[in-house]
């Protein structure tokens, strides 16, 4: 049976999507143990009563394969220590699957890291298309002192895997602040390689 088509307009002011059949919000707890400064995280959350640091509306019309999720992701400026506000960031679960992200307002980064701990990062500013191939880790950082506004899609049967960042002591690389302005990359001291045949296995169930 054929589906009928869906419009929905987005608001890059709100972060708003209408004909959304979802919505969820992740608030500075819920990001826990993703900062390098555990204690200004936590005394971030006191201070600021739990704020909402990114929340996501979306058309999901199922988990079959041949379809598309579509929806945007609204991110707050903001700063833990010298880190800036993020997203728990996720590979695919089914790995093979790409996702693309348009910047509507704001000024932010895609940090991508694939299976084998390179780091990519794509700048993200309103009319910015960003895509994000098959297998590599990815998450959105806003850089900026506005509201990231994006809008994304990807394959309905994708799934989301948040796992492998956490098995990894987070990601390859953090982005911080710089003084003066601007951001860099730094080492994670934390961080874990992931061992050649978990690499191995993980391309090859698509190969």
């Amino acid at each position: 049976m054929l589906r009928e088509p869906v419009t929905s307009v987005v608001s890059p002011e709100t972060g708003g999507m209408s004909g959304n059949t979802g919505r969820y919000e992740k608030r500075l707890s819920d990001l826990a143990g993703l900062y390098e400064d555990a204690a200004a995280h936590q005394a971030l959350v006191e201070k600021l009563a739990d704020p909402v640091v990114y929340d996501v509306e979306d058309f999901r019309p199922g988990n079959h394969s041949g379809d598309l999720i579509y929806g945007v992701t609204r991110m707050n400026p903001g700063r833990v220590g010298r880190e800036f506000f993020l997203t728990r960031g996720h590979i695919h679960a089914k790995a093979d699957r790409p996702e693309i992200y348009y910047g509507q307002k704001g000024h932010g980064l895609m940090q991508l890291e694939s299976p084998d701990g390179e780091t990519r990062i794509v700048e993200i500013g309103p009319q910015t298309i960003c895509y994000v191939p098959p297998f590599w880790i990815h998450r959105s950082i806003n850089v900026g002192d506005e509201d990231l506004v994006m809008v994304f899609a990807y394959p309905s049967d994708s799934g989301q895997d948040y796992g492998i960042i956490e098995a990894s002591n987070g990601m390859r690389h953090r982005v911080v602040a710089k003084d003066g302005g601007g951001w860099a990359l730094i080492d994670n001291p934390a961080y874990k390689p992931r061992r050649p045949e978990t690499v191995v296995a993980l391309m090859k169930q698509y190969a």
